[in-house]
């Protein structure tokens, strides 16, 4: 029985391996880039089988017009003056498959003032009250 589980093994890790990519697609989490920090790339890729798989640094090599690569992170120094990044990732296994684009830098800074507890709680409480004497 163990070795027929083994063979079984063997055989579902073979065919897993066996699935091609063959398309990848920028999926990104935000519509600009941060100067200062790290900003995720994220890179699928579509399997012959019609599954997506996430990409990393292991699968693709990242190019950039600026800042620096991190694994699929990208560091954009805080005094950079354009307002926008080229980027452009292409497949280990088949160099073929490549994807080209840019990614805008966020222009406002990041002064916005998040409430505290205590103030979404007085909040709620008010609201509460305003719709009990409706």
């Amino acid at each position: 029985m163990k070795q027929f589980l083994l063979i079984i093994s063997l055989v579902a890790g073979n065919f897993a391996k066996a699935q091609k990519i063959d398309s990848i697609y920028v999926n990104l989490y935000t519509d600009s880039l941060k100067k200062g920090t790290y900003n995720y790339i994220n890179i699928d890729g579509r399997l012959s089988n019609g599954r997506y798989l996430p990409l990393d640094n292991n699968d693709l090599t990242f190019t950039t017009s600026a800042g620096e690569f991190k694994g699929n992170s990208l560091w954009i120094n805080k005094d950079y003056k354009e307002n926008k990044v080229s980027i452009k990732v292409i497949l280990k296994s088949n160099p073929l498959l490549h994807k080209e684009f840019d990614i805008y830098i966020k222009q406002l800074p990041d002064n916005e003032k998040l409430k505290t507890t205590e103030e979404i709680l007085n909040e709620m409480k008010k609201s509460k009250k305003n719709k009990n004497k409706r």
